[in-house]
């Protein structure tokens, strides 16, 4: 049996690994989570928790599973990247193409990604890349969840807003208003969510809209059955505008940083009723143009992206380890991440 190990330090992470998780399991292995700054009333009753560094250091995982941008070079195991969206530099996430000299494998999305970290495997030649799609999705396309659906006594259109928690990016303060305003006209109801990371007091500003047509989302809740229950969604520059455009549904965004024709963006929250009208009527020319972007960042729809990772970190292994340059010292980077875990060991 060979283990795994699910590194966490984000609760977003959660959703992105545990298909990861069925798909080990599916195969007869073992995988444990270990959280950092994490509260571990997170995991569900079967998961398996690594409560310390040498818990870790006993259990000799094969693998470590990342969703996000560092990992403990310490741990065994081949480390792997998956991220944490679909995002890239074009759609104002900054950092996506940064080498960090940590990872040895990346599991990349679509063509968008594999291209860009491919050519950046062959200049630095010390980890490698495979294009496998994300683990996160595979419950769009499959019956991993319970629910597939928000059941809803409501027979109006429903939206779904979410936003991200930069300053830079975020739509949540300029909208808050707006949002309540066309809640209480009752035409649609809505689905709302926020970035975990988001100003606690603004999430409670949310929060409190909730009224008989309108339903706040924890950031921690499955977001699969919101996305399946929706009509249009209403975003700024999150990734998750991505996954959503998975469905094959249209999106309205405020103040995009990567505007483009396979969203309506606007720039005043007085043109958001308007195009929200606009995108429930499905304009043909949006909806391709969303299908082409969409398939050049994930093209996978066979809900199987966990399993690829998996394929692909068993052949990393047998064919590529070791044929890669040893990966950098990064010595004060390692001192970083030894004294965010309090671990000193060399």
């Amino acid at each position: 049996m060979k283990h795994y190990l699910l590194f966490v330090t984000q609760i977003y992470s959660f959703s992105i690994l545990r298909p990861l998780q069925k798909a080990i399991r599916d195969r007869g292995d073992d995988a444990a989570w270990y959280l950092h700054n994490i509260d571990k009333s997170y995991l569900l009753n079967d998961e398996k928790l690594l409560c310390s560094i040498d818990e870790v250091m006993t259990y000799k995982p094969v693998a470590v599973y990342v969703p996000t941008n560092w990992v403990p070079d310490f741990f065994p195991g081949v480390k792997v990247e998956i991220f944490h969206g679909l995002a890239s530099d074009e759609t104002g996430k900054k950092g996506h193409y940064r080498i960090r000299g940590l990872f040895d494998l990346y599991c990349t999305h679509g063509k968008t990604g594999t291209e860009r970290f491919s050519a950046l495997a062959k200049k630095y030649n010390y980890f490698h890349v495979t294009e496998t799609g994300w683990p996160k999705l595979d419950p769009l396309f499959n019956n991993q969840t319970n629910t597939q659906q928000i059941k809803t006594t409501q027979k109006k259109p429903t939206i779904f807003y979410a936003s991200t928690f930069s300053p830079s990016l975020s739509s949540a303060p300029f909208l808050l208003s707006t949002i309540k305003e066309l809640s209480q006209n009752g035409d649609w109801h809505w689905l709302v969510t926020l970035h975990p990371k988001m100003d606690a007091s603004l999430v409670s500003s949310f929060r409190a809209l909730q009224n008989d047509n309108l339903d706040f989302i924890e950031a921690n809740e499955d977001l699969v059955p919101v996305m399946r229950s929706a009509d249009v969604m209403l975003c700024d520059t999150s990734s998750i505008l991505l996954e959503f455009m998975l469905l094959d549904k249209p999106v309205v965004t405020f103040r995009s940083k990567a505007p483009g024709n396979h969203v309506i963006d606007v720039h005043e929250p007085g043109e958001v009723k308007h195009a929200i009208e606009q995108a429930l009527t499905r304009p043909k020319a949006l909806i391709e143009a969303a299908r082409d972007y969409i398939n050049q960042l994930h093209p996978y729809r066979d809900g199987k992206s966990s399993e690829r990772v998996l394929e692909a970190t068993d052949d990393f292994i047998q064919r590529h380890q070791r044929l890669l340059k040893k990966k950098p010292l990064n010595i004060i980077r390692k001192i970083k991440i030894r004294k965010w875990m309090n671990y000193y060991k060399w």
